[in-house]
C-alpha cells in the first residue's frame, strides 16, 4: 500500500449535522467511527508483546491473580486479551454532580481492596442526536451506548505489559462530538488494544465533562466558579496529571506522552496546547479534521450562560439551584436557547457560520485559557512539541443517508457553489474540476463543501511551521470506502479506524480486507512512531517532509500513499477568504 513515488500529484449523516447546528457546536460530532477486530501485520522496528499460545489456556483471562496494578487511589484489577492488558472505568477524579458541578476536578476518593475494572465506566450526560435514527448511519457507526452519570471522569488503559521499567510510549486519544456529546469508548474504533499490541504502546482513552457541565460559564456569579466554563478542559489536564502519575506502574513513560484526538476532540488537542496546566503533561500532539475548532470569549459566552438561566427562570440570587436541578431540566433549556439563537442548518455543515453560533465551549478567560490557539500564531506555550494535522478528503458532505447523491446534475453543483460562495461558482468549479479532472458533480461538491476545513488545517500546520521549534507534519486521508457503493467517500471520521489498526473490525466504515488493513498499518506505524520520536516517518512510508509554507507538503493516505507539494493551494484561493 505505500509507495515511495513522491510525484506531485464530500456531511456525515443529516442526522448528525441536524444535532451539530441545534447545538451551536464550533465541530461535529467527532468521535464517530467503529470499533474494529483484530488485523494483522507487524510494525518493522518495534517490539510486539506476542499472543499466547493455543496450549497456554483461554484467551481472555480475569481473576484476582491477573492484572493487579497499585494505583494511587488503591488497587485495580483488570483482564488479559492474547498478550495485552485491558483495564476500563478506573476513575481520575471525583464524581462532578451536586456540589462539585460547574466546579474544576478533584482528585479521585481513594479505596481499600481491589477495584474491578473490566469494563467502561459512565459517561458524561448528554444529547445523542439524531444519528441512531438513521439506519445508513448506525450500520456505519456502530455506536456503542452507555450509562450516563456525573460521576464520569473514567479512563482506560490497554498495555502490553506491566513491568515497570519499560518505559513504553503513551498514546492518549480525546473523543470528539464537539464539546458536546460522545465519550473515550462510544466508538469501538477506539478500542486500543490493537494499536498496543501493535506498536508496544500504552493506548489511553477517557470521559471527562460535556455541554453545559463542562462549559457553563458562571465566572460573573462569583469566584467559586472562576473556571466553571473551562471544567471540561480541567478534567482533561486531571487525566493527563493521572498518567503522568500512575502510567508507570502500567509500563509506560510519563516522559513520552502523546495527546491525540479526532473532530471535537482535536480541538481539544489545539485548546490543551494554549493551556498553562497543560505544560509537560504532553509531549507530542496529533489533530485529526479537528482544526477548525472554536473556542468562546468570555462575552459569547457570558451571553449564552444569561440566555440559559433567563430561560430556566433563574437570575444571580438563585444560580444555586443549578446544582440540584436534573440534568435533562438543564438540558431542555440550554436546547430552546441554542435552537433559538443559532443560525438554522441550511444543507450542509459551513463551519464559516458555525463561527457565529452560540455554543458550550472552552472560554478564552485570560487564566485557564490565556488565548484563542492557534487564531493567529501557535501557542508560544507548547512551542516545543511537534504535530500532525489532517483531514479527511469529503469531511461532513457525503452520500450517507442519500442513496441518490450521486445523481447531483452540473446544474444542482452550480446552484449549490452558487448559494455557499456567492459570485465565484463557475471559478471555483472550474479550479476545483482541474484538480479531480474526473470527480462526479457531487464528488466536486463534497470537496468544495469541505476546502474551508482544509483551509484550516493547512493554516494550522503553517502556524506551528511559522514557530520554528518543533515541526508539524500534514495529511490528507482520501481513501474512499467501498461500502453502500462507495457514497460515503472519505468521510469525517473514516481516518480513525486507520489510526487504531481497527479496519476490520471496523468493517462496516472499512469496508475491511487486505488493502484497508495494509494501509491502516502504514497509517497507524506513523502515530506509533511519532509517539515514540515525534516523527512520524518509519520503513514501510514514503518520506513524509516537514511541513513548510512554500511547499505546503502533505502526505495522501488513500489508494496510493504519496506526497503531494502545494495540492490545495490553488483550487482553496477561489473560496475567498475562509
Amino acid at each position: 500500500m505505500a509507495t515511495k513515488d513522491k510525484k506531485d500529484t464530500a456531511a456525515v449523516g443529516q442526522g448528525i449535522a441536524r444535532r451539530a447546528v441545534l447545538k451551536g457546536s464550533a465541530l461535529l460530532a467527532g468521535g464517530l467511527a467503529t470499533a474494529c477486530a483484530t488485523g494483522s501485520g507487524t510494525t518493522a522496528d518495534v517490539a510486539q508483546a506476542p499472543p499466547p499460545k493455543e496450549d497456554e489456556g483461554p484467551a481472555v483471562r480475569a481473576g484476582k491473580d491477573t492484572a493487579i496494578v497499585n494505583t494511587q487511589s488503591g488497587k485495580v484489577a483488570g483482564f488479559a486479551r492474547d498478550g495485552i492488558f485491558g483495564f476500563k472505568g478506573m476513575p481520575y477524579g471525583a464524581p462532578t454532580g451536586g456540589e462539585n458541578r460547574f466546579l474544576p476536578p478533584k482528585p479521585p476518593v481513594g479505596w481499600t481492596g481491589v477495584r474491578s475494572s473490566r469494563q467502561y465506566g459512565p459517561v458524561c450526560p448528554q444529547d445523542k442526536g439524531m444519528g441512531r435514527f438513521n439506519d445508513e448511519e448506525a450500520f456505519i457507526f456502530q455506536w456503542n451506548d452507555s450509562v450516563e452519570s456525573e460521576d464520569c471522569l473514567r479512563l482506560n488503559v490497554w498495555t502490553p505489559g506491566l513491568e515497570k521499567t519499560a518505559k513504553r510510549p503513551v498514546m492518549v486519544w480525546l473523543h470528539g462530538g464537539a464539546f458536546a456529546a460522545g465519550s473515550g469508548h462510544d466508538l469501538p474504533a477506539f478500542d486500543g488494544e490493537n494499536l498496543s499490541r501493535r506498536g508496544d504502546v500504552i493506548v489511553v482513552t477517557l470521559n471527562h465533562r460535556l455541554n453545559l457541565l463542562g462549559y457553563l460559564d458562571l465566572s460573573a456569579h462569583g469566584d467559586k466558579y472562576a473556571e466553571s466554563g473551562n471544567v471540561g478542559m480541567l478534567d482533561i489536564v486531571a487525566a493527563l496529571q493521572w498518567v503522568r502519575d500512575n502510567i508507570e506502574s502500567f509500563g509506560g513513560d510519563p516522559g513520552r506522552v502523546m495527546i491525540f484526538g479526532q473532530s471535537g476532540g482535536g480541538a481539544k488537542v489545539s485548546t490543551l496546547m494554549g493551556m498553562p496546566a497543560a505544560k509537560g503533561l504532553f509531549h507530542n500532539a496529533a489533530v485529526m479534521s479537528g482544526a477548525f475548532g472554536m473556542v468562546n470569549t468570555t462575552e459569547n459566552s457570558r451571553r449564552l450562560t444569561h440566555l440559559f438561566l433567563k430561560e430556566l427562570g433563574l437570575d444571580a440570587s438563585s444560580v444555586q439551584q443549578l446544582h440540584t436541578l436534573p440534568y435533562n431540566t438543564l438540558q431542555r433549556a440550554s436546547d430552546a436557547v441554542l435552537q433559538r439563537e443559532n443560525a438554522p442548518f441550511d444543507g450542509f455543515v459551513d463551519i464559516r457560520k458555525i463561527r457565529n453560533n452560540l455554543s458550550f465551549a472552552p472560554v478564552v478567560d485570560g487564566k485557564v485559557l490565556p488565548a484563542w490557539p492557534f487564531k493567529e500564531s501557535a501557542p508560544a506555550i507548547s512551542a516545543d512539541v511537534p504535530m500532525i494535522i489532517g483531514t479527511t478528503q469529503n469531511e461532513f458532505v457525503t452520500g450517507i443517508n442519500n442513496p441518490d447523491a450521486m445523481a447531483m446534475t452540473e446544474d444542482e453543483l452550480s446552484a449549490s457553489v452558487a448559494r455557499a460562495f456567492p459570485g465565484r461558482a463557475q471559478a471555483i468549479i472550474a479550479a476545483f474540476q482541474k484538480a479531480a479532472p474526473q470527480a462526479k458533480p457531487f464528488e466536486l461538491w463534497s470537496r468544495i463543501a469541505t476546502g474551508p476545513i482544509r483551509a484550516a488545517a493547512i493554516r494550522q500546520a503553517k502556524g506551528k511551521a511559522d514557530g520554528k521549534r518543533a515541526p508539524a507534519y500534514l495529511y490528507e486521508f482520501t481513501w474512499q470506502t467501498p461500502i453502500l457503493d462507495g457514497r460515503p467517500m472519505a468521510f469525517h471520521c473514516a481516518d480513525i479506524p486507520f489510526a487504531f489498526f481497527n479496519t476490520d473490525r471496523c468493517d462496516t466504515m472499512s469496508g475491511g480486507g487486505a488493502e484497508a488493513r495494509a494501509l491502516s498499518a502504514t497509517i497507524a506505524d506513523a502515530f506509533i512512531h511519532f509517539a515514540r520520536t515525534g516523527d512520524p516517518n518509519h520503513d514501510g512510508l514514503v518520506d513524509w517532509p516537514v511541513y513548510e509554507s512554500e511547499t505546503s507538503p502533505t502526505i495522501m493516505f488513500g489508494e496510493d500513499v504519496k506526497v503531494s507539494l502545494n495540492s490545495d493551494g490553488v483550487a482553496l484561493s477561489t473560496l475567498g477568504d475562509l
